[in-house]
């Protein structure tokens, strides 16, 4: 294997996608491992830069990473996204996507069911006050004789 010069991870809860490339930037390999499988690889990986998206998550394994002889970065993730290539397709996205869809779908729900209500009552109000008004138009023109 080439020297490597720097591992990028794409942290999740359960899969972590790895990302090497040389000194010139070409791409030495991908992997997506398991939490033990990535601290098994890096293990017995020479030491080497590791650059991860900054998370809550992200602090405890650069520990793990640093504890292993390797340079830890953590960058902020305003700073991301310019490395991300291409549409990303993996397991933590998709979830993503699909928790934000899902509040989608209850925020419309919410309002439809506001909607409804609001035009129920104003239904409601509009019958009643014609019920009443006529109803005191004709008590009121009664008492005065008309």
């Amino acid at each position: 294997m080439s020297e490597l010069a720097l591992v990028g991870i794409d942290l999740g809860k359960h899969s972590f996608h790895l990302h090497d490339q040389d000194k010139s930037g070409r791409e030495l390999f991908r992997k997506k491992l398991s939490r033990q499988q990535m601290m098994r690889f890096f293990g017995n990986l020479p030491a080497c830069s590791v650059v991860m998206k900054a998370c809550a998550g992200a602090h405890f394994v650069a520990r793990q990473l640093i504890a292993t002889r390797h340079q830890s970065k953590l960058i902020s993730p305003q700073f991301v996204r310019p490395f991300v290539k291409g549409s990303k397709n993996d397991f933590v996205d998709t979830e993503a996507q699909q928790t934000l869809s899902v509040l989608h779908r209850l925020r419309e729900s919410l309002v439809r069911d506001r909607t409804k209500t609001t035009n129920q009552m104003h239904g409601f109000l509009l019958d009643s006050v014609s019920v009443y008004s006529r109803g005191w138009r004709h008590a009121h023109s009664v008492s005065n004789g008309r």
